[in-house]
């Protein structure tokens, strides 16, 4: 009996097929400083001209995934957005603390690999990164049987960008006193998928094609897979955008998972504690149905989900009325005052939810 490659699993034929797919994709994103395609064994991409417009240039990156966002995505058979999620869940780790995008690089893991899978996922990452100026440089397909069950993948992506030194945003100048304004995401983004799959499909028993309840208060009725698979909204060119008015940045947060409750207290100073208003947002229709279907409690839905915020920017309370009408100007989403800054110990304070808040005052 002749053994083969294939006979234990792993097409290479289906790999060069991706990879052929995929090719045009990637090269629609390639800025003049990207000097080789795909299939080269790394990806090279020059820095000389980039790194002439900063004196002291210091590398960024971050690398992320897009969790189990992926499983909906199978379900409603539609690849196309989330390969958008990782773009997004990726730079905007990075542009929080100032720094400009310049590479992006992606990993997709599967028991079986299938090229049209494949490039669906690549096409909506390569529409991102074209949208953002970002080179997608490089990738990796791996079919790996045994490793994941049929039908399942994996999706991991890497970016890598610039910033001047002394013009990282880190938080570590934001004191009592300074205003928290935030701009409005477009669902989960790419947040706690476990807990919202284990409500909507386990104990609700919706499918992705079911009508999500209550979702035709905010307009037309949406399903269920269509309120999930909703791209994760990447921020880059806002942020710029905002930097370049002048504005007192302090410190800015991605809220991914861990909510507001985890992801603002990286970037305030552990002297500190951040304090939000629930009240001064609308909460998205998506995250009242789970937490309504789930029976959760509301803290839990605050650390768990970001609760229709995307993004955070701390300025001085001298500046937000500036802050403001530059972000009404440079985001195209909803902006919100939502909080403030107190003496504390690097915690979040949600009033009318903890009763730690009590007392507290500007």
């Amino acid at each position: 009996m002749s053994v083969d490659y294939t006979s234990a699993g792993v097409n290479i034929e289906a790999g060069n097929l991706a990879v052929e797919k995929i090719k045009d994709l990637a090269a629609s994103t390639f800025t003049p400083q990207v000097l080789t395609g795909l299939g080269s064994f790394g990806a090279f991409y020059d820095l000389g001209e980039v790194l002439r417009n900063y004196k002291h240039p210091v590398l960024v990156q971050s690398i992320d995934g897009v969790g189990t966002k992926i499983i909906v995505a199978g379900l409603a058979g539609k690849y196309d957005s989330i390969g958008r999620d990782l773009l997004s869940a990726c730079a905007n780790d990075i542009v929080v603390h100032g720094a400009k995008p310049l590479t992006f690089l992606d990993y997709i893991a599967n028991d079986t690999l299938d090229p049209d899978v494949v490039a669906e996922i690549v096409s909506g990452m390569a529409a991102g990164c074209r949208e953002e100026g970002i080179s997608l440089i490089g990738g990796e397909t791996a079919e790996m049987p045994g490793t994941y069950l049929p039908g399942e993948h994996d999706l991991v992506g890497i970016v890598t960008g610039v910033v001047e030194k002394d013009a990282i945003i880190n938080g570590a100048d934001v004191q009592p006193g300074d205003i928290i304004l935030a701009a409005a995401s477009s669902g989960l983004h790419t947040n706690g998928f476990s807990l919202a799959r284990k409500v909507l499909f386990e104990i609700a028993g919706l499918t992705v094609n079911d009508i999500l309840p209550g979702s035709g208060e905010e307009g037309t009725p949406r399903t269920v897979g269509d309120a999930l698979l909703e791209p994760h909204i990447n921020y880059t060119s806002s942020v710029h955008a905002l930097l370049k008015t002048g504005i007192t940045v302090k410190s800015m947060a991605h809220i991914t998972g861990g909510g507001l409750i985890e992801n603002v207290p990286r970037v305030i100073p552990k002297t500190t504690n951040a304090v939000f208003n629930p009240e001064s947002w609308p909460v998205p229709g998506i995250f009242k149905a789970i937490q309504k279907l789930g029976g959760i409690d509301l803290r839990e839905m605050y650390r768990a989900f970001n609760m229709g915020i995307g993004l955070t920017v701390i300025v001085p309370a001298n500046e937000k009325d500036t802050a403001l009408a530059a972000m009404h100007k440079t985001f195209k989403m909803p902006i919100f005052e939502i909080g403030y800054i107190t003496d504390g110990t690097g915690k979040t304070v949600l009033t009318g939810i903890d009763n730690a808040h009590k007392g507290a005052g500007r």
